[in-house]
């Protein structure tokens, strides 16, 4: 098994760059289904404001988290993923997952450079289904 997936299976809390109150979105879909599997799911929207998410208190950025994160599950633009890889080093969370069609070589490279378990272009759901079957 590879560290991700060991990191995603031994979570127990998991920040969701990109989630907001949008059900049709996949975020929020995969969100959901983490949540059901027993995940405690800490929103992190950014292109929605949003207070609570799934009945959980949002956080405008992983920094603004006051308690530690096992796991980020990034839902945004490849682009953009640099300063919130950054953000996740910087809080301490143990593993950084970019979700199916997010790529970013570097910010992946850091993230594995600074000691966390890190994947790209990876579905936790699929996973997690895959494991679970």
């Amino acid at each position: 098994m590879d560290a991700a997936l060991d990191a995603l299976l031994s979570a127990k809390t998991i920040a969701v760059v990109g989630l907001d109150n949008r059900s049709g979105r996949t975020a929020y879909q995969i969100a959901e289904y983490l949540q059901r599997a027993g995940y405690r799911i800490i929103p992190v929207p950014v292109q929605q404001a949003a207070e609570e998410v799934l009945g959980e208190k949002a956080y405008p950025s992983l920094r603004d988290i006051p308690e530690h994160v096992d796991l980020v599950d990034v839902f945004v633009r490849s682009e953009y993923t640099t300063p919130i890889v950054e953000d996740a080093i910087a809080i301490g969370a143990g593993a950084v997952w970019l979700q199916q069609g997010i790529v970013n070589d570097e910010a992946l490279a850091r993230a594995e450079a600074a000691g966390l378990a890190a994947t790209q272009d990876r579905c936790t759901m699929v996973e997690h289904r895959a494991w679970k079957d």
